[in-house]
């Protein structure tokens, strides 16, 4: 059987630009939503607090299939409050969706999030949404993108992202403005074309950082972050490591095993390198902590 493609992308937006609307139809398009299913307005948001006050604090963890390939689609916190963390969401991708209203322009709050990306050499594409709005202005907003860009240092790969014409609220995309757009599969095809694939290193000593920190009724604290080596199976010993060496390794045991599917995270046996998953089981996990083979430490 043919191994599972990966792209890992985070979504980097103002709070009014349309990400969730965004990710709403990504979903449904790519059959992730059963027929019966009941759509929260704002997917991203699930969190009471941040649908209250509008911005995003945890990150969140979704996914869709398309053509053979699972894009693990990753929010960040629009609020330089919480710089350590979008420095460990980054860390779990490839690549970034930069959504900007095609009337109001790149705004101030995504400035840092979108520095913090191009300074790790993600790959961005440029999502300039609600094209269909009265008064919007898409070749205006792409240069002052490309300004952002130039101020933000960019390098020469990063200036020529892919850029992308999109109208979230009816779901269509296009890379052309003079062609109607019907769906949003030329948003699907350009992640997987621009997006480059997470290390392939099935066979290696297992390796991952824990970028974030979940929490079930059930199973306590989840540890979350992306495989960068190797095969974890459920069951399996792993060493924890301090980030900065200052103590020696836990030793500790996967007892329960997660990646995600659309809004829902599944119970899987094993997960390998590239895969974004969330690890239960391992005592003592914190945010910043590597999680490596027992043997190999």
């Amino acid at each position: 059987m043919a191994k599972l493609e990966y792209r890992n992308i985070a979504i980097i937006a103002h709070v009014d630009h349309g990400k969730t609307t965004l990710v709403d139809k990504m979903l449904r398009q790519a059959g992730a939503f059963r027929e019966n299913q009941v759509v929260m307005e704002r997917v991203m948001d699930s969190n009471p607090l941040e649908r209250e006050r509008g911005i995003t604090i945890l990150a969140k963890n979704t996914s869709v299939r398309w053509k053979g390939t699972k894009i693990n689609i990753v929010d960040t916190p629009g609020h330089s409050d919480f710089g350590g963390e979008v420095e460990r969401i980054l860390r779990m991708v490839d690549g970034v969706l930069l959504v900007v209203d095609a009337f109001d322009g790149p705004m101030p709050q995504t400035r840092f999030v979108l520095r913090k990306a191009l300074a790790l050499d993600r790959t961005p594409i440029i999502v300039i949404n609600k094209i269909d709005r009265a008064g919007s202005d898409p070749m205006r907003v792409h240069d002052e993108v490309l300004d952002l860009l130039i101020e933000l240092e960019a390098n020469e790969a990063q200036l020529n992202a892919t850029v992308v014409y999109a109208s979230a609220r009816e779901g269509v995309a296009t890379m052309d403005m003079e062609v109607t757009p019907v769906d949003l599969s030329p948003l699907f095809d350009a992640i997987i074309e621009h997006v480059p694939a997470p290390p392939h290193d099935d066979a290696g000593p297992f390796q991952m950082l824990i970028s974030t920190i979940d929490h079930s009724p059930y199973l306590g604290r989840l540890g979350i972050g992306r495989i960068e080596r190797g095969t974890i199976h459920v069951g399996d010993s792993v060493a924890l490591l301090p980030l900065d060496g200052s103590q020696k390794a836990e030793q500790s045991r996967v007892t329960r095993l997660f990646t995600y599917e659309g809004l829902d995270r599944i119970e899987v046996p094993q997960a390998s390198a590239g895969e974004i998953v969330a690890l239960a089981g391992l005592e003592g996990v914190e945010i910043g902590l590597t999680v490596t083979d027992l043997e190999h430490p």
